[in-house]
């Protein structure tokens, strides 16, 4: 792509920004939806604990690329929040009612079946409408002289739909394995129990979306053969899956979260490179849709060099400080 160096810098911060967001935010909706599927309180309570000191920190990445699509891509924002306004809405409106969920239901007692079912359908909204919102991106939005032109719920299809489901099984994979590196005992098995079938549902899921893709003859699908060196995420996806199940077989801990972690890395990357160079696929390239270079440059003195390595920081320092086991009681046990 031909683009300046500020360019490059936003564009690489955002993809960064959202991927982060994916692997970090994924596996704490995830552990929402398995919440749903157990009515043992312990196990629920410790799924919570599990994701405690970190959910709300996951979603600054969200914010953080909300945030950089508005300031560096004005054109992309506008055209992507005209056409998932409803959607946008949905997954606002849900993390809101997750996050009240997850604060009220450690004290409530009369009304607490109602923040429990909060926190599972919170999750399952946000995760349901992301998916869509990557769906109707893949099947193009209705653009016409850098303005969208559909209806309100054009984005809704049953491809959409289906990635919508194909994202949720990802992510409760992804909790799955997250409940493997923090829990001991019963509830590490029953998650680890459910990896399998999840891993199973995933591909069959990839594969059935890749398929309907070449069935529609969506512009995205020439992308998918040539040039042949985008056939690299796809095998990082498959190694990555076999690493899951090869951890799963000697009973790691660590390695079933590393694979799904490589997997949606993978899948991210071949979408990223299928789209490229444009923004909004397959109308509005990056360099339309960023922002002036003085711009650019006045957001890289303020939030490139400052906002954006104290998120990171504080990613980091919290994973760090509450890393290991949880228990019961305890909260985290420190690792050997």
């Amino acid at each position: 792509m031909d683009l300046t160096p500020l360019q490059w810098f936003w564009i690489l911060t955002l993809a960064f920004s959202l991927l982060v967001y994916l692997v970090l935010d994924g596996f704490d909706l995830g552990i929402g939806i398995l919440f749903g599927t157990t009515r043992n309180e312990a196990w629920r309570s410790t799924m919570m604990q599990t994701i405690a000191p970190v959910w709300d920190g996951n979603e600054t990445w969200l914010l953080a690329a909300g945030a950089g699509l508005y300031a560096a891509f004005p054109i992309a924002y506008a055209i992507f929040f005209s056409a998932l306004y409803l959607p946008v809405v949905l997954m606002l409106c849900g993390l809101v009612f997750r996050g009240v969920a997850f604060e009220f239901r450690v004290r409530a007692t009369r009304h607490r079946k109602l923040w429990d079912r909060g926190f599972f359908l919170g999750s399952l909204i946000v995760t349901l409408v992301q998916g869509a919102a990557v769906g109707a991106l893949i099947e193009e939005l209705a653009v016409e002289q850098g303005q969208f032109v559909g209806g309100p719920l054009a984005w809704l299809s049953p491809f959409a739909v289906a990635c919508g489901v194909g994202l949720a099984m990802g992510y409760t994979l992804h909790g799955a394995c997250w409940l493997v590196v923090k829990t001991r005992g019963e509830l590490r098995q029953w998650a680890r129990r459910r990896i399998p079938w999840l891993a199973g549902a995933v591909v069959a899921i990839l594969l059935v979306l890749f398929a309907w893709v070449q069935v529609a003859a969506l512009d995205v699908a020439e992308r998918w053969w040539e040039p042949t060196w985008r056939w690299i995420f796809p095998a990082l996806g498959t190694l990555a899956v076999v690493w899951l199940a090869r951890g799963i077989r000697r009973r790691h801990d660590l390695a079933p979260f590393s694979g799904s972690c490589l997997l949606f890395f993978a899948a991210y990357a071949s979408l990223l490179t299928s789209f490229a160079p444009y923004m909004i696929p397959f109308s509005v390239t990056v360099r339309e849709a960023a922002a002036p270079e003085n711009s650019l440059s006045f957001l890289f003195y303020g939030a490139g060099l400052f906002v954006l390595p104290v998120i990171m920081l504080y990613t980091i320092t919290v994973y760090r400080i509450f890393r290991g086991k949880v228990e019961n009681g305890d909260g985290r046990i420190p690792p050997p």
